[in-house]
């Protein structure tokens, strides 16, 4: 056919011969729906470095986590099973497994005193928009430091920021300092134990009292005296 005779051509004919003369540069599937790439997930890392500012009180292995907005603790509420079992012997495992949490890494051996030891925790999760740290002073019943529900969104890549903190009490264990009561190595007594025996809720820690304070039936010494703060923590978001 010519081209000077489609002139001549009824609408519809019109329409269905130029469908049929040309194709679409569009990337569709068989139903005319454009194939869109999926979008690639964004990697988020966060480098979390700690120094132990005490003088006799070795960290336990470090659990750092990424969650949602809901705090691991609270001053003045009962501490979960979890951040007992960690406060009282050092034991981050449960921790790590909550539900609630979206990404971990854990520290492989305690941090002494004087000593700094650096994680890097990674996720592509969106919802991970909050980033806790916590560790247990193993010459203690049942003390720990750390920061619960920091919101990452403040954080620039390559941008650290510092605190320090201080340490609070679990609230699980009294404070007895009794032989095979403390799992550090002050004692390498018995660490977690399920029965609690104290006013079962989290508070800011009141200090040890030691042998050389008057309590002549505890293990420890002046040396395992702590001040607050207790740690130095700097986070930086790597990417």
């Amino acid at each position: 056919m010519s081209i000077y005779n489609i002139k001549g051509l009824a609408p519809l004919a019109l329409v269905t011969l130029l469908s049929a003369c040309g194709g679409s540069d569009n990337d569709t599937d068989n139903d005319g729906v454009i194939d869109t790439p999926a979008p690639v997930p964004v990697e988020m890392s966060y480098e979390v470095t700690v120094t132990n500012l005490t003088y006799a009180q070795p960290l336990s292995p470090l659990a750092v986590v990424l969650h949602g907005d809901s705090a691991l603790w609270t001053v003045g509420e009962m501490a979960s099973t979890p951040l007992e079992i960690l406060a009282e012997g050092g034991d981050n495992t449960e921790l790590i497994a909550m539900e609630s949490i979206l990404a971990s890494v854990s520290g492989d051996a305690p941090v002494g005193p004087g000593a700094s030891t650096t994680l890097t925790v990674t996720t592509t999760d969106e919802m991970a928009t909050h980033l806790s740290i916590v560790s247990m002073l193993v010459n203690t019943n049942d003390a720990f430091t750390g920061l619960t529900a920091m919101d990452l969104s403040s954080l620039t890549v390559d941008n650290p920021q510092t605190w320090t903190l201080g340490v609070y009490d679990a609230g699980t264990e009294a404070n007895s300092e009794l032989a095979g009561t403390i799992p550090g190595p002050a004692d390498n007594g018995t660490g977690y134990i399920a029965e609690r025996d104290d006013v079962d809720f989290v508070a800011m820690h009141p200090g040890v009292v030691t042998m050389d304070d008057g309590l002549s039936t505890s293990v420890l010494t002046q040396a395992h005296r702590f001040d607050n703060p207790a740690i130095k923590l700097t986070i930086t978001r790597k990417q």
